[in-house]
Order: structure tokens, then C-alpha cells, then sequence
């Protein structure tokens, strides 16, 4: 390494080992950058966190949190994207999403996750919508979860006409896209989901080193403030 990771100016090395920068005069410890980067590397690279830990021989505690920070990152320039395209012109759909082990449950709808998709001409941006899931025990009690399974279920097969009829479009991609990516995670929460969702966003939209320069342009910035 010899330019500066904050602000690219030549670096220079210390008696003590560490790097400092003859522009902006911060000092940072090569091994610990270059473990930063190695883990940016590897998330981008869709290597999951125990994968990680056990190939780099790190805790798998702490490579979970680094990629937990690399999550809120992705939603954040996520975010950042959307307030410069957000007034181009658009199109959208809606989507549940439910993991395949629950597809064959009928309460398990409850569980459905629900979010629009929405293409600014070719960059797709995501909004996860209320969870069904604190209404559950109301519509049991109530006996109207048949109704709901029913209309849910006439959802689905408008969607799939839907599908049809637009054929291959950016949305469709990142539907599918997202079915894949998601699979290698086992039992996301609500609470979690929004961020998971995020994290397919941001990879959908940039080739991956593009999202690896982001990350890393981020996660620096944001540690310097």
C-alpha cells in the first residue's frame, strides 16, 4: 500500500510500522486495513460470514459484525442514489416474498415479506411496506385467514400475469435476482430483512468492483468523521 486509503496521497512508513499520510497526516496500521479491505472483498464476493471466518481464521462473532456495518453502508448509499434519481421517470411492482420452506403453510402468509420495486430507468430502488404479521392472531380469532389466504393467493397469480406480459424487465431481474441471493441466508427476521433487502439492491445495481470501491470509500469516510 502506498497511497493514502482517505485521500490518496503517497504514504509513508513509521519506525513503529505504521503508515502515515504526508497530506492529511493520518496514521492507520497496514494489517488492519488490509484486513478491512480483505473483508469488503469477500462480502461483495457474496462469501458468507462463517465461509469468512473459517478461511481467514477470524471469529466468526466479529466478521459478522463487519458485515452487519457493511449492510447499513449498502442501505445508506442505496439511499444516497435514490435522492439523485428519484425524479426520473419510473416504473413499478409490488412483491411478496416467502421463504420456500413456508410456501405450503397457510398461516405462514403472515410471514410474507412485502416490498415495492421500483426502476428508475435501469436502477432499481426497493421500499419494504408494513409487516402483516402483528395483524395475525386478530384475523385467527376473527376466523378470516382463509379470506386472506384467498386473496393472497389471487396476488400471486396476478403477479405471475404480470410477469408474463412484461416478460424479461429490469424489475423481473432483480425479482429474480433477489430469490437466488437470498437463498444462502437461512432464516432472516422482519427486523433484518429490510437491510438483506438493501444489500441485493446495492449489488444488483453495481458490477463488483464498483461496489467493492463504495464500500470502501464509505466505510473510511465515515470512520474518519
Amino acid at each position: 500500500m502506498n497511497r493514502c486509503i482517505y485521500c490518496d496521497h503517497k504514504l509513508y512508513h513509521l519506525s513503529d510500522g505504521m503508515l502515515k499520510c504526508s497530506l492529511c497526516k493520518r496514521k492507520y496500521s497496514p494489517k488492519r486495513i488490509n484486513k478491512i479491505l480483505t473483508l469488503i472483498d469477500s462480502f461483495c464476493e457474496n462469501e458468507n460470514a462463517l465461509q469468512t471466518s473459517k478461511r481467514l481464521s477470524l471469529s466468526y462473532v466479529s466478521i459478522h459484525k463487519y458485515y452487519d456495518i457493511f449492510r447499513f453502508y449498502c442501505a445508506h448509499i442505496c439511499e444516497n442514489e435514490y435522492e439523485h434519481a428519484r425524479h426520473k421517470p419510473c416504473e413499478y411492482e409490488e412483491y411478496f416474498y416467502l421463504e420456500q420452506s413456508k410456501r405450503h403453510d397457510r398461516l405462514a402468509i403472515f410471514d410474507a415479506h412485502n416490498f415495492l420495486t421500483f426502476d428508475y430507468e435501469n436502477h432499481i430502488y426497493t421500499v419494504v411496506m408494513p409487516t402483516l404479521q402483528k395483524y395475525k392472531q386478530q384475523f385467527i380469532n376473527d376466523d378470516l385467514e382463509k379470506v386472506y389466504n384467498s386473496e393472497f393467493a389471487r396476488f400471486k397469480r396476478k403477479s405471475r400475469i404480470i410477469k408474463v406480459s412484461k416478460h424479461l424487465n429490469k424489475i423481473v431481474d432483480f425479482w429474480e435476482y433477489f430469490e437466488k441471493f437470498i437463498l444462502s441466508y437461512k432464516g432472516i427476521s422482519t427486523e433484518n430483512f429490510p437491510l438483506y433487502l438493501k444489500e441485493a439492491e446495492f449489488k444488483f445495481n453495481h458490477p463488483l468492483e464498483t461496489q467493492k470501491k463504495l464500500l470502501q470509500k464509505q466505510y473510511f469516510t465515515d470512520e474518519y468523521k
